[in-house]
C-alpha cells in the first residue's frame, strides 16, 4: 500500500508548461467551440462589469444628481454623451431605462453563461471520448510483458479517474480561469477610471489576499496529494480483497483484514480533515479581508462624498465592484486545485501513452497455408540474462502433433507465447513456412492459431458471444457445433436461456470445468490451422476429462497441434514429444522411444503413474 501511495504522490507535481501544451493539443479538433467559449466568457465578463456601472449612472443622474454641471466617473461620461446628442430624459424615465438595462444585462449574462457552459461541457465529453479511445488503443498495442508489470487497477484508474480530472480542467478550468482574470482586469480598469485614489485604497489590501492565497494553494496542494494517495491505497486494497474474499473467509482473516482497512480508512479521513482545515481558514479570511476592504471604502469614500469630491453613485459602484473583485480571487484559488489535479492526471496518462510499444507490427506478408513451424536456436529471458529458453530448436510439420512436457518452470508455455509474438525472442528466430514470423502481419500470424490457455477467461455477455467473441464470421451454427464437439452443450442446454444466458464477471457461477469447456468451444469455433492446448485438462475432473479427451482426438485429426501438459496421459498419441528441462530440450521422440531410453520422460511418466495409482 505504501508503494501505491508513493506512486500517486510522485504524480502530483506543480504546473508544467510542457504538459499543458500537450494537453491543449486535444483541443485542436474543437478549436472553434473553444474560441466561441472564450468569446462568450469575455462577453459574460463585460455584462458582469456593466451592472454596477448602470447603477452608478442611475443614482448620479436621476436619484441624487450631483451638484455642478456633471457627475463623476461613469455617470459623467454618460451625461456628457446625452448632452452632446441633446437627449433629455426625466428622472423617472431615466430610472426605468436603467432598470431595463440592468435586467437585460442580467438576462444576457445568464444566456451567455448557459451557452458557454453547454459548449464547454460538450467539448469536455468529446475530449474524454478521444482520450479514452487513444489510451485503450495504446493498451491493446502494448506487449504482454507490460501487463505483467503493471496492476490492472492502476491502468483502469488511468482510463477512468485520471481522464475525469482532465475533463474538469477543460470544462471548468482554463476557460473559467481566463474569465476570472478578465473580470479582475476589467474591474481594476473601471475602478481606476472612476477614481484612481479610491481604487488605490481598495487595492491596498491586495498583498494580504495574495499571501493568504499562496498559503492556501501550498497547503491545499499537499493535502490533495495525501488524499489522492490514500484513496488510491483504499481502492487497491478493496480490489484485492473483494476479489480474494473466499480466501479471506477460508482462513478466518476477516478481523485482521478489517483492521488493515480501518487503518487505511483512518489515514484517508485524516487527510481529508487536513484539507478541510485549509478551506475552513481560507474562505473566512478572504471574507474578513473583503470586509476590511468595504470598511476602507466606507471610511475613505464616505469622506469623499461628504467633501463633494465623489458621487453617491460612484461610491455604490465601488461597493459592488469590491464585492465582485474578491469572488474571482477565491475562484482562482479553487481552480488552482483543479489545475493541480489535471497536471497530476496528465503526467500519469502521458507516461502511459509514452510507453514504447515493444513488439511492433511492421510485417507486410500474409501467412497463407501452413506448411511448417520451426524454432531455430531460440534464446529468451523475461529478465536480462535469466534465460528461460536456451538454444531451443525443433520443427513441426503440417498436420503433425507435437507435445511439450517438463517440470513447472521448464519453459513450456513460453514456447507458445513466443510463437504468438506475445514476447520477442532475444536470440535465434522462429519461422513459419521458412520465413521469420516478424515479417508477417500480426493479425495474419495469429489467425493461424487457437489456444486454450491455463488461465481461461470469460467476458461479460452471453454464452454464445463468449464462444464466438462477437466475430461475424462465426455464426450460431459454428458456435453450436463447437460446443457440441467438446461436450459443452451438455450443461449449456440446462442454462435458463441456453446460449443466450448471461455470463457474469469472469464467469462467476460456472464451475472450473464448465469454463474450460467453453474455452475449448471458443477455440474450435474459429477452426484454426494450428491448435495449441496449454495445460488444457489440468483443472477438469475425471469424467469431464474423459469426454474432452475424445473430442480432442477428433479435433487434432489432420490438424497441426501443439499440446503442453503435465498429465502425460494426454500426449501419448503425439507424433513427437519434446521434453524440456531448465529451458533446454533434453529429449525428443515418440512415447515408446522415450520410455525405452529410461531418461527424464520415463521418470516423469512413472511419477505420475504412481500418483494416479495411489489416488
Amino acid at each position: 500500500m505504501a508503494d501505491v501511495e508513493r506512486h500517486e504522490d510522485e504524480g502530483a507535481r506543480a504546473f508544467d508548461p510542457h504538459l499543458a501544451r500537450r494537453l491543449f493539443t486535444y483541443l485542436r479538433p474543437y478549436r472553434v467551440r473553444a474560441t466561441v467559449s472564450v468569446l462568450l466568457v469575455i462577453l459574460s465578463s463585460i455584462l458582469e462589469i456593466a451592472g454596477p456601472a448602470i447603477v452608478a449612472v442611475a443614482v448620479d443622474l436621476y436619484v441624487k444628481p450631483v451638484a455642478g454641471s456633471h457627475a463623476f466617473g461613469t455617470a459623467r461620461a454618460v451625461g456628457d454623451w446625452l448632452s452632446a446628442h441633446h437627449v433629455v430624459t426625466t428622472p423617472l424615465s431615466g430610472i426605468n431605462l436603467a432598470s431595463i438595462l440592468y435586467l437585460t444585462a442580467l438576462l444576457g449574462g445568464f444566456a451567455v453563461l448557459y451557452t458557454q457552459m453547454v459548449l464547454m461541457n460538450m467539448m469536455g465529453q468529446y475530449i474524454m471520448y478521444d482520450l479514452r479511445k487513444q489510451i485503450f488503443g495504446h493498451l491493446q498495442r502494448l506487449d504482454v510483458r507490460f501487463f505483467d508489470r503493471n496492476p490492472v487497477g492502476r491502468l483502469m484508474t488511468r482510463v477512468t479517474t485520471d481522464v475525469d480530472a482532465l475533463n474538469e480542467m477543460f470544462t471548468a478550468g482554463f476557460v473559467a480561469i481566463f474569465g476570472d482574470v478578465f473580470v479582475l482586469a476589467g474591474i481594476v480598469a473601471v475602478l481606476f477610471w472612476m477614481n484612481w485614489k479610491m481604487a488605490l485604497v481598495l487595492f491596498s489590501i491586495t498583498p494580504f489576499i495574495v499571501l493568504v492565497s499562496m498559503w492556501f494553494r501550498r497547503g491545499a496542494r499537499i493535502t490533495y496529494r495525501q488524499v489522492r494517495a490514500r484513496i488510491a491505497a483504499i481502492n487497491a486494497f478493496l480490489q484485492e480483497h473483494i476479489s480474494g474474499m473466499a480466501t479471506v473467509q477460508l482462513f478466518n482473516r476477516e478481523a485482521r483484514e478489517a483492521e488493515k482497512f480501518d487503518g487505511l480508512n483512518a489515514r484517508h479521513r485524516d487527510a481529508n480533515i487536513d484539507s478541510i482545515f485549509y478551506y475552513a481558514v481560507f474562505y473566512p479570511v478572504i471574507e474578513l479581508i473583503q470586509s476590511v476592504g468595504i470598511a476602507l471604502i466606507v471610511w475613505y469614500g464616505g469622506g469623499q462624498v461628504v467633501r463633494g469630491t465623489l458621487s453617491v453613485g460612484a461610491l455604490i459602484a465601488f461597493f459592488q465592484y469590491a464585492q465582485r473583485f474578491y469572488e474571482p480571487i477565491s475562484d482562482l484559488s479553487e481552480k488552482y486545485n483543479i489545475l493541480q489535479a489535471a497536471m497530476a492526471a496528465s503526467e500519469r496518462i502521458f507516461k502511459l501513452l509514452d510507453t514504447e510499444v515493444a513488439i511492433r507490427d511492421q510485417g507486410t506478408l500474409e501467412v497463407g497455408d501452413l506448411e511448417s513451424i520451426e524454432f531455430r536456436g531460440v534464446w529468451f529471458a523475461y529478465n536480462a540474462e535469466e534465460w528461460v529458453l536456451r538454444n531451443v530448436s525443433f520443427r513441426v510439420e503440417r498436420g503433425e502433433r507435437v507435445a511439450i512436457v517438463g517440470h513447472t518452470g521448464a519453459g513450456k508455455t513460453t514456447v507458445t507465447s513466443l510463437l504468438l509474438r506475445f514476447y520477442e525472442v532475444q536470440r535465434g528466430e522462429i519461422l513459419i513456412n521458412g520465413i521469420d514470423i516478424r515479417r508477417y502481419r500480426m493479425a495474419s500470424l495469429r489467425r493461424l492459431f487457437a489456444i486454450v490457455q491455463q488461465d481461461f477467461f470469460l467476458f461479460s455477455g452471453t454464452v454464445g458471444d463468449n464462444i464466438s467473441l462477437g466475430d461475424p464470421g462465426v455464426d450460431a451454427a459454428a458456435v453450436h457445433s463447437a460446443a457440441g464437439r467438446v461436450q459443452a452443450d451438455r450443461f449449456i442446454r440446462h442454462l435458463p436461456d441456453g446460449y443466450d444466458s448471461q455470463v457474469r464477471e469472469r464467469g462467476a457461477g460456472f464451475s472450473v470445468g464448465e469454463k474450460q469447456l467453453l474455452s475449448y468451444a471458443r477455440a474450435l469455433a474459429f477452426d484454426p490451422p494450428v491448435l495449441i492446448l496449454d495445460e488444457a485438462t489440468s483443472s477438469i475432473d475425471t469424467e469431464t476429462e474423459r469426454l474432452i479427451q475424445e473430442a480432442i482426438q477428433l479435433l487434432m485429426s489432420g490438424r497441426t497441434s501443439i499440446v503442453i501438459a503435465h498429465r502425460l496421459s494426454t500426449i501419448r498419441s503425439a507424433d513427437t514429444i519434446l521434453v524440456f528441462h531448465h529451458g533446454e530440450i533434453r529429449e525428443r521422440g515418440t512415447h515408446e522411444e522415450l520410455m525405452a531410453t529410461e531418461g527424464l520422460y520415463r521418470r516423469l511418466y512413472e511419477i505420475q503413474y504412481r500418483e494416479a495409482v495411489t489416488a
